[in-house]
């Protein structure tokens, strides 16, 4: 059975928190949406990191968006309990280009995220 359009848009708002997050450089909303014990995949600059949400809490909270900074938001997936998330971050930092995805499983009637897989677009790495 396909969801309807409002179980999409309940899951577009609990992915703003993270990109409000981003764009504000305040982990805060983020700490909304990620269940405690979160985990993260991706590499920044060519270096892998995995592990806990804290570091991403960590560099929201250390490196602001930038001022041309602009996301965008699409539900690739959404079934009952489970939806997958694609962010599109541009501009982070000032110059750092993400695709984010995004794990969400309904816990207690509340879109929560469970896990965050990323990749730095290759043309925005220091080298």
């Amino acid at each position: 059975m396909r969801s309807k359009i409002s179980d999409y848009d309940a899951v577009v708002e609990a992915a703003g928190k993270f990109t409000r997050s981003v764009a504000e450089g305040n982990s805060k909303y983020a700490k909304e949406l990620f269940v405690d014990d979160a985990c993260l995949f991706g590499f920044l600059n060519g270096t892998f990191e995995r592990g806990s949400i804290e570091q991403f809490y960590n560099n929201v909270d250390t490196v602001g968006a930038g001022a041309d900074f602009k996301t965008r938001v699409d539900v690739l997936e959404l079934e009952e309990t489970l939806a997958v998330v694609r962010v599109l971050e541009e501009g982070w930092g000032g110059s750092i280009d993400f695709t984010d995805v995004l794990l969400l499983l309904k816990i207690d009637g509340e879109w929560k995220c469970v896990a965050k897989a990323y990749n730095q677009n290759s043309n925005t790495i220091k080298r």
